[in-house]
């Protein structure tokens, strides 16, 4: 398994993933792990369609991608992990899905959530979740696109209180 980049991002496949993450990380493998878009043939198909012909795409449920890479199938990939929260991220680890970096690229403004970067919007149990995947040895980080510096996810929390 190759996984070049698990990142949280709210809209998953959009420009920004594929215009400069892709590229950056030379991976050959799309895959999104969102309930939603999975069971929503429209979405799906959206999706799909927007990424280059020469990028293997795979879209499913958490635990149906969980599956995927303990059966090997991305062994001879360059994956690119896609999740949508905090809690998918955290409920694929748990299901067995092992990733030794996260990047917070884009959460969403809403309601019960407070900025902490300009593209980071995390709610209290955000915090809690990614306090989890930390301790699980993940490291986090906040980077929109590559030409930013990573920023650890712990220099973010301690500015803020996170409102309950």
């Amino acid at each position: 398994m190759s996984i070049v980049l698990t990142r949280i991002d709210n809209r998953l496949v959009h420009g920004q993933v594929l215009e400069t993450w892709l590229p950056y990380v030379h991976a050959n493998c799309l895959v999104v792990a969102n309930a939603d878009i999975s069971r929503s043939p429209l979405k799906r198909m959206m999706m799909e369609a927007s990424v280059p012909s020469r990028v293997r795409v795979e879209i499913g449920t958490i635990d149906e991608i969980a599956d995927l890479f303990k059966r090997g199938e991305f062994d001879d990939y360059k994956v690119l992990l896609l999740f949508a929260t905090t809690f998918d991220c955290l409920t694929a680890l748990r299901a067995g899905l092992k990733y030794k970096c996260l990047n917070l690229g884009n959460l969403h403004a809403g309601e019960g959530k407070e900025q902490f970067s300009c593209t980071v919007f995390l709610a209290s149990k955000d915090v809690e979740n990614l306090e989890q995947i930390d301790t699980a040895g993940v490291e986090i980080s906040a980077r929109c696109i590559p030409a930013d510096t990573a920023r650890s996810w712990r220099r973010l929390i301690p500015v803020k209180k996170v409102k309950t």
